[in-house]
C-alpha cells in the first residue's frame, strides 16, 4: 500500500477516534435520570463509532501486515470473551454482548467475524455433530442493574446471520422444516447473548430446566 493511501486511512481513523472522544465527553456530562433518551442516543453513537473504528483497523491490519485474517479474528474472539462449550449433547455459545439492531451492518461485522473464527477454531479441536432436525435457542440476557426499557423486541435483532454461521458448522440445513428457533429474555449480572443448539429431542428437557432455573432466581 502506498504511503499516501496509508496516511489517508490512518488520518480518517484518527478523525473517527476524535468524534468518539467527543461523544464520550458528552455522554459523561449527560444526566441519565433526567435525560434518558439523550443518554441512549449518545451511548449508541459512541458504541457504533467504536465498532466502526475496530473494523477499519482490522482491514488496515490485513492490508499492511503479514497477520492473516483468521489469525487475527481468532485472537479477537478471545479478547471479546466469546465462549463455546458442549455438555449433554448441547452446544452453548456465549457472546459478551447483545445482538446488534437490524441494519447496523458495521456492528454485525464487528461481532460476526470473531464469532465465525471462534466456531472454526472450536471445530478443529472438538467433534461437531451434524444435526438434521434441531432447535436453536437465543437467550438474551440483560444486566438487571440497568433500565428495563433497554429490552427490545425479538424482531428488532439481527439473528439470522449468526444462525447461518452456526448452521454451516452444525446443521444439515437451517430450513424452517429442519430448524426451529426459540427466543427468551432474562435478567442477569451482565449483558450477553447465549446461543444453545441441540437436537430437537433434547429441547423439552432443556426448556424445563431453563424455566426452573429462572423461577429459582426470581424467588431469591
Amino acid at each position: 500500500m502506498e504511503r499516501a493511501v496509508l496516511s489517508h486511512r490512518i488520518t480518517s481513523i484518527l478523525s473517527d477516534i476524535s468524534r468518539l472522544t467527543n461523544a464520550l465527553y458528552a455522554l459523561n456530562t449527560t444526566d441519565i435520570q433526567r435525560y434518558p433518551d439523550n443518554y441512549e442516543v449518545l451511548s449508541t453513537d459512541a458504541a457504533l463509532r467504536a465498532e466502526r473504528i475496530a473494523c477499519r483497523l482490522r482491514h488496515l491490519l490485513y492490508a499492511t501486515t503479514s497477520v492473516t485474517r483468521d489469525e487475527y479474528l481468532t485472537s479477537a474472539a478471545v479478547m471479546q470473551g466469546i465462549e463455546i462449550r458442549s455438555e449433554g449433547g448441547i452446544l452453548e455459545i456465549t457472546l459478551p454482548c447483545l445482538h446488534p439492531k437490524r441494519k447496523q451492518r458495521q456492528s454485525t461485522e464487528y461481532l460476526l467475524d470473531p464469532f465465525t473464527a471462534a466456531l472454526s477454531q472450536y471445530a478443529k479441536n472438538n467433534p461437531m455433530p451434524r444435526l438434521r432436525h434441531c432447535v436453536v435457542c437465543f437467550s438474551l440476557v440483560y444486566n438487571r442493574d440497568l433500565p428495563e426499557r433497554r429490552v427490545r423486541d425479538y424482531d428488532n435483532l439481527e439473528l439470522k446471520q449468526f444462525l447461518d454461521v452456526a448452521a454451516s458448522f452444525l446443521l444439515t440445513d437451517d430450513s424452517g422444516l429442519l430448524c426451529d428457533a426459540y427466543h427468551t429474555t432474562e435478567l442477569g449480572d451482565t449483558d450477553c447473548t447465549r446461543i444453545s443448539i441441540m437436537d430437537s429431542a433434547r429441547f423439552p428437557d432443556w426448556l424445563e430446566k431453563k424455566q426452573a432455573a429462572l423461577r429459582s432466581i426470581t424467588e431469591l
